[in-house]
């Protein structure tokens, strides 16, 4: 999740700053390099970065893959700095294992030779940066990242047979779930479908104050909501999506409020 405050985000070349955003990404970083003067180097830039941009950053180091890949299926991260030419398990391998569970985090590799770049591709890599790694080469990649994550509209990504699909938050009017498969039916009208449950995606959906659990198996964008009653629901693309009977009054008593939030009437 990410939080903001009522800070100036800085963007441009390190000698010329300019102020971009009144506000602020909470920015979390994993560093990965077997070389422990090259990675304690890291640490330093991007305190530096912190203290001249006075961003708001997390990091945390690690000196293997191994490592690096438990705790990215524990917690989740908005940049990997990661070095391609490691002993054993080497950071282009790793980054293939990341995107089989998560296509979000951003990618930066680190290498001191050319020859992985386009193999970097192949794995959406955000940059490919050469060592040594300058301030002014990392810090423009840094504001680089936090414009684009000014500017991109919030989205689910969900894995398909045939890749990653981002859906933006406000195209999905309910997410449901049939036999084991999952229908992600959005605002033109369109399903995509994939095979899952319906767990798979509360945590994040739920999150959200615009989404809602109307059934056992249905999940619903509120903002898209144009008849309710106690049996059904019927969105404005006039897809129709089950209501619970027992939870219609909590239903519609959340929709009014969400409805009247939007409005600004608080």
């Amino acid at each position: 999740m990410h939080f903001f405050y009522p800070e100036i985000l800085f963007y441009g070349k390190i000698n010329k700053i300019v102020p971009l955003l009144r506000r602020q990404v909470m920015l979390k970083i994993a560093l990965c390099d077997d070389d422990v003067q090259e990675l304690s180097r890291l640490k330093n830039l991007l305190r530096r970065y912190q203290e001249e941009r006075q961003s708001a950053i997390k990091y945390v180091a690690f000196t293997n893959a191994i490592e690096l890949l438990q705790e990215l299926h524990r917690d989740r991260y908005d940049v990997l700095l990661l070095d391609i030419l490691m002993p054993g398990f080497n950071g282009m391998e790793a980054a293939h294992e990341i995107r089989e569970f998560d296509n979000r985090i951003k990618i930066i590799f680190l290498t001191s030779s050319p020859e992985f770049a386009v193999e970097s591709y192949a794995v959406g890599a955000y940059y490919y940066l050469l060592k040594p790694c300058t301030a002014e080469k990392l810090f423009s990649v840094l504001d680089r990242f936090f414009w684009d994550s000014q500017k991109e509209e919030a989205a689910l990504h969900i894995k398909t047979a045939s890749g990653m699909l981002r859906i933006p938050y406000s195209r999905l009017e309910f997410l449901e779930v049939i036999n084991k498969r999952l229908y992600f039916h959005l605002m033109d009208g369109s399903v995509r479908e994939i095979s899952g449950s319906l767990s798979d995606f509360e945590e994040e959906l739920l999150g959200r104050e615009e989404f809602i659990k109307v059934h056992r198996s249905c999940i619903v964008n509120m903002g898209c909501i144009q008849e309710l009653n106690p049996q059904e629901l019927i969105t404005n693309a006039k897809q129709s999506a089950p209501v619970s009977r027992l939870l219609c009054p909590k239903i519609k008593e959340a929709y009014m409020k969400y409805m009247f939030a939007e409005k600004g009437v608080r």
